[in-house]
C-alpha cells in the first residue's frame, strides 16, 4: 500500500497522476505519518520554498537580461537555474509518464510548452520567451501548492476520525499491567482504562464506571455514562473514572479499525462525475496535443513559409500557448477534491459515506424506506401509561415490578425500570411461577398477584378490559380481582418526527416504514410521525421481497433513487439491495454497518436529511467547477488561436482557474451549523 506513485503509474489506466495521487494519498498518510504527501512526496512547505527561490532568481535573471548584452545561449543558462529549481519534478514526472506509455498528462503538457518557449528564441527573427517559460512553470507549481493545501485540509477533516485510532492498550497479564499495541490483545483479556485514554478495542466493563466521550465517532458532544456490564466501543475517550474491561473483539474486528478502513477506501468508489472527468481527460489531452501541432505547422505551410520565416515562430508561440491553456488541471483536481471534501464534511457530523458514488445517489433520493425498531424507535420497551382500577399508579407498578423481578423478558425489564426501588423496599415474594404464553404469578406479602396478558386474566376469572392506547398491555390482578393494566411500548426516538419533516422539505416524495410489529403498533407510530405508508407483521424475507417490488416500480433510476434505513442483522440484505443503504451505526449491528453504504454514527434519523443536504451541495459545487473551468478554457483557447492572448493570460487561464476551483471545492468541507 505504501508504494511510491512512480511504480504504479505504469499500470494505472488513467492518464492523470493527479487522479492517481488522490487515490493513494491517504494510504501513505498513516504509514508514514507525514502531514501531507504531494506528487513527489513533497510537503507544501518545501514546495513553497522552491517557488519563492525560483521567483527571486527569475527576477534576478530578468534584471541581468535588461542590463547586459549577453548572447541568447548565455541568457538561456541564467534562466535555466530558476526553471530547473521549480520545474525539475514536473519534467521528471513527464519523462516517467512517457516511459510508461502514458504521455498525455498535465506534466507532459507543461514540459512541452515550457521547453518550447525556452527554445523558440533560437528561431530566426523570433523574440526570446525565457521569462515566460520560467513563469509558466512557476505558476503551475503554485497551482500544485494550492491543491496540496486543500488535499491536506480535507484529509485532516477525515483524519479527525483517525484521531480515534488508539496507539496503545494497557492489558493485565499475570497480575502485571503491560502497555502493548492494540493488535496484540487477545479476545477475553482484561484492559485497564484511565481518564484520558482512548478505548483501544470493543469491550465490556467488568469493574468501575465512567463517562465516555463519543464525539469523534458520533458527533455527539454529551458524554455517555457507563458502568459494569455496559459495552464500550473503541475510538471513544474515557473521561472520568478508571475502569477495567473484558475485550469482546480483536483489533481487526473492532469498530475503530472498521471505520478507519471505510474512510481509507472511500475514494476508491468513484462518483459518476469523477469517472466522467477521468474519461474526458483521457480523450481530451491527446486531441489538444495534436491540435497544437497542427496549429504550429498548418498555417505556415499554407502560406508557403519556411522555418527561416518569422511567421513560423508566431504560430509556434500560439501553439505553445494553446498547450498551456488546454491543461485540464482544474477539472482533474477540483472534482475529486469536491467529493473528498463532501465525505470529510459529512464525517465531522458523524455521517460516514463509504464512497463518492454514494454522494451522487444520495443527492437524488426520492423514496426513503425505514425499518421501525431501532431506527425510528429506540428498540427498548418502556412503560408508557399506568391505568389502575384500584390502588395508586405507583402501587400497581410496585406489585408488577416485584412479580417480574426475575423475568428475563424485555417487558419485565421495562416494568423494573419504571419502579426502580423494588429491590430495596423489603417486600417478601414467594412461589413465583411463570405460565408460558400468559404471564407470571407470585405471592407478594401474602397476596397472589398475577401479571400477564388477557389469557391469564381469563384463566383466573378477572374481568379485564381493553385499553385505548396502542402498545403491549400488561394486566394485573390481585387475589383474582382485576387491579388495572400497564401499557408498554417501544419509545419513538426524539428526533424521528423532525427527520421525517425535514425529508419532506427536501422534496422526498415517499416515506415507507417496514416492521415485524403488529398492525396496531405500526399504525400508531406511522401516524405520530407522518409516514406516508407502512407495512406491518413482515418477516425478514418479506422485507426483501417488498423492497424489490418497490425498486421495480421506480421508473427512472438515473434521476431517482431509493434509500433504506435500518439497524439490525436482519436488515443487512435489504441495506445491500437498496440504491443507498443507511445503517444506524452508533452501536447497531456489525452486519448492518458492513452492508450499508452510509453509516450514521449516533443512530439519529435526523442525520439523514443532513446527509442528503451535504450530498446535494457537494454535487452543486462539483458542477460549478466543471462549468467554470471549461468555460474559461474555451474562451482563452479561442483567443490564443486568434493570436490575441499572451502567454501570461494562458497561465492565468490554467493556474488561476485551478486555484479558484480548488478553493470552491474546499467549501464542501464546511458543513452547515447544527440547528
Amino acid at each position: 500500500m505504501a508504494h511510491n506513485h512512480h511504480t504504479t503509474h505504469g499500470h494505472h489506466d488513467e492518464c492523470h497522476c493527479h487522479e492517481h495521487h488522490h487515490e493513494h494519498h491517504h494510504e501513505h498518510h498513516h504509514h508514514e505519518g507525514h502531514e501531507h504527501h504531494h506528487d513527489h512526496d513533497e510537503s507544501p512547505k518545501k514546495l513553497l520554498i522552491k517557488i519563492i527561490a525560483a521567483a527571486l532568481l527569475l527576477a534576478v535573471a530578468v534584471f541581468i537580461e535588461h542590463n547586459t548584452s549577453l548572447a541568447t545561449w548565455q541568457l538561456l543558462l541564467i534562466y535555466l537555474i530558476p526553471y530547473l529549481i521549480v520545474g525539475f519534478d514536473t519534467l521528471k514526472e513527464a519523462a516517467e509518464g512517457i516511459l510508461h506509455g502514458e504521455a498525455f498528462d498535465e506534466h507532459f503538457l507543461m514540459a512541452v510548452a515550457t521547453i518550447g518557449a525556452l527554445a523558440i528564441g533560437f528561431l530566426p527573427g523570433a523574440e526570446t520567451q525565457f521569462p515566460e517559460a520560467v513563469f509558466v512553470m512557476l505558476f503551475f507549481q503554485v497551482g500544485e501548492l494550492f491543491e496540496g493545501y486543500a488535499e491536506g485540509r480535507s484529509r485532516q477533516s477525515i483524519a479527525h476520525l483517525m484521531d480515534i485510532r488508539p496507539d496503545t492498550a494497557t492489558v493485565v497479564r499475570n497480575g502485571n499491567e503491560l502497555t502493548v499495541n492494540p493488535e496484540q490483545v487477545a479476545l477475553g483479556e482484561t484492559i485497564i482504562l484511565r481518564p484520558g485514554d482512548k478505548v483501544p478495542l470493543d469491550a465490556v466493563i467488568t469493574e468501575g464506571s465512567t463517562a465516555l466521550n463519543t464525539v469523534a465517532l458520533t458527533g455527539e458532544s454529551l458524554p455517555r455514562e457507563v458502568s459494569v456490564d455496559d459495552e464500550i466501543i473503541s475510538g471513544c475517550i474515557n473521561v472520568s473514572g478508571v475502569i477495567k474491561a473484558r475485550v469482546t473483539k480483536t483489533y481487526g474486528e473492532s469498530t475503530v479499525s472498521k471505520i478507519i478502513d471505510l474512510v481509507e477506501n472511500a475514494s476508491e468508489h468513484k462518483s459518476r462525475s469523477e469517472a466522467f472527468i477521468t474519461r474526458f481527460a483521457r480523450v481530451y489531452t491527446p486531441v489538444v496535443v495534436f491540435a497544437a501541432i497542427a496549429l504550429a505547422i498548418v498555417p505556415p505551410l499554407i502560406s508557403q513559409f519556411t522555418i527561416h520565416n518569422p511567421q513560423f515562430a508566431v504560430w509556434l508561440y500560439r501553439a505553445l500557448m494553446f498547450l498551456v491553456v488546454s491543461c485540464p488541471c482544474a477539472l482533474v483536481i477540483s472534482v475529486p477534491l469536491s467529493f473528498f471534501g463532501g465525505i470529510g464534511g459529512a464525517s465531522r457530523k458523524g455521517i460516514l459515506i463509504k464512497g463518492a458514488n454514494y454522494i451522487d445517489i444520495l443527492s437524488k433520493v426520492d423514496t426513503v424506506v425505514f425499518d421501525k425498531t431501532g431506527t425510528l424507535t429506540h428498540g427498548r420497551f418502556a412503560v408508557e401509561a399506568v391505568h389502575p382500577e384500584k390502588y395508586s399508579e405507583s402501587h400497581l407498578l410496585h406489585l408488577a415490578a416485584h412479580v417480574e423481578h426475575f423475568s428475563t423478558h424485555p417487558i419485565g425489564a421495562a416494568l423494573r425500570d419504571a419502579y426502580p426501588d423494588e429491590a430495596t423496599d423489603g417486600c417478601k415474594i414467594t412461589d413465583v411461577e411463570e405460565i408460558a404464553g400468559q404471564g407470571i404469578r407470585a405471592n407478594v406479602e401474602g397476596s397472589i398477584v398475577c401479571v400477564g396478558n388477557s389469557k391469564l386474566m381469563d384463566s383466573i376469572g378477572a374481568h379485564w378490559h381493553e385499553c385505548h392506547l396502542t402498545g403491549t398491555v400488561i394486566h394485573i390482578a390481585i387475589d383474582g380481582d382485576y387491579a388495572g393494566h400497564v401499557v408498554i411500548s417501544d419509545q419513538i426516538k426524539e428526533d424521528s418526527a423532525e427527520a421525517l419533516k425535514a425529508l419532506k422539505e427536501l422534496g422526498v416524495q415517499r416515506t415507507v416504514m417496514l416492521t415485524g410489529d403488529s398492525e396496531a403498533v405500526a399504525q400508531s407510530v406511522a401516524s405520530k410521525l407522518g409516514i406516508d405508508e407502512y407495512h406491518a407483521q413482515l418477516l425478514p424475507q418479506d422485507k426483501i421481497s417488498f423492497f424489490k417490488q418497490l425498486q421495480h416500480s421506480h421508473t427512472n433510476a438515473l434521476t431517482h433513487s431509493t434509500a433504506f434505513v435500518g439497524d439490525g442483522i436482519n436488515d443487512a440484505p435489504v441495506l445491500a439491495l437498496a440504491d443507498v443503504g443507511i445503517a444506524m451505526g452508533g452501536l447497531g449491528s456489525d452486519a448492518a454497518i458492513e452492508a450499508a453504504d452510509i453509516v450514521l454514527m449516533d443512530d439519529r434519523p435526523s442525520k439523514i436529511p443532513i446527509a442528503i443536504r451535504i450530498a446535494r451541495r457537494t454535487l452543486r459545487i462539483a458542477r460549478q467547477n466543471v462549468v467554470f473551468a471549461i468555460g474559461v478554457k474555451v474562451l482563452v483557447l479561442l483567443l490564443a488561436a486568434l493570436g490575441v492572448a499572451t502567454m501570461w493570460m494562458a497561465v492565468f487561464a490554467d493556474v488561476g482557474v485551478t486555484v479558484l476551483a480548488v478553493l470552491n471545492a474546499m467549501r464542501t468541507l464546511k458543513t452547515e451549523k447544527r440547528r
